[in-house]
């Protein structure tokens, strides 16, 4: 129990702990997931290819953010930044619900990319996108989400960041062995599905260029199905 004068307030953080604590199993089985590729699959030597840096491996940074925030939240007296806490919190969870939603649903579109010559990475694959798509629901029907349209903003330009991101380890960390980050390095030819077709009729830049834009009016699309729902339904959302 805690004294009287405590600082701690997690009952009434603005902030829920259900984020932090599936961060927190992201993290660890991300971090099993890459000694297993590197010790017990190739003897030692990293396979940048796995970096975890794909459109799929943000939402775990973000929920270990959450948690972080969740903690402030709990330890502080001024209401002014547990105000501060929420408004962040908020504006990250659009983006679970928007970018993160749509990498889940969509990697199951094309499992190949999920399949491992051993069976517990297969596994973790399908575990981790099912997760994914779970946080997106649970960040949509959470009315401290936000659902308005400074969300999306907030999410896209989130999103676009990580591309230029990913973009700049593509090129700096290329002479290190096979790697593209969100899958948008021009040294090699778009792989998606529907996408490589474009890059084989216009060139890899429009197809690389057309991935983007579309992953971004998907997770609007998303966004604005949330939006609605929350409008129409908000006093029964968690």
């Amino acid at each position: 129990m805690h004294k009287a004068g405590s600082n701690f307030k997690c009952s009434t953080s603005p902030v829920s702990p259900i984020y932090g604590l599936a961060g927190f199993v992201m993290l660890a089985s991300e971090l099993w997931k890459q000694w297993t590729l590197t010790y017990a699959i190739n003897d030692g030597h990293y396979i940048w290819w796995y970096l975890p840096f794909q459109l799929c491996s943000i939402p775990m940074y973000i929920c270990l953010t959450l948690g972080i925030l969740f903690l402030l939240s709990c330890y502080t007296d001024s209401s002014a930044r547990r105000t501060t806490y929420c408004h962040i919190s908020s504006r990250l969870q659009s983006f679970l619900m928007d970018f993160g939603l749509l990498g889940g649903i969509f990697a199951f579109f094309d499992t190949s990319g999920m399949h491992y010559g051993y069976l517990p990475l297969t596994i973790h694959s399908y575990a981790w996108h099912i997760l994914l798509i779970t946080l997106g629901f649970i960040s949509g029907l959470d009315h401290h989400t936000d659902h308005t349209k400074k969300g999306l903003q907030f999410s896209v330009c989130l999103y676009l960041g990580c591309c230029l991101i990913a973009t700049v380890l593509n090129l700096t960390l290329y002479p290190l062995g096979t790697i593209n980050m969100f899958y948008i390095s021009p040294r090699y030819t778009m792989q998606q599905k529907v996408f490589c077709e474009i890059a084989k009729a216009l060139g890899n830049g429009w197809g690389i260029g057309s991935y983007i834009a579309m992953s971004v009016v998907g997770a609007g699309v998303l966004h604005k199905g949330w939006n609605l729902l929350y409008r129409r339904h908000s006093p029964v959302l968690l």
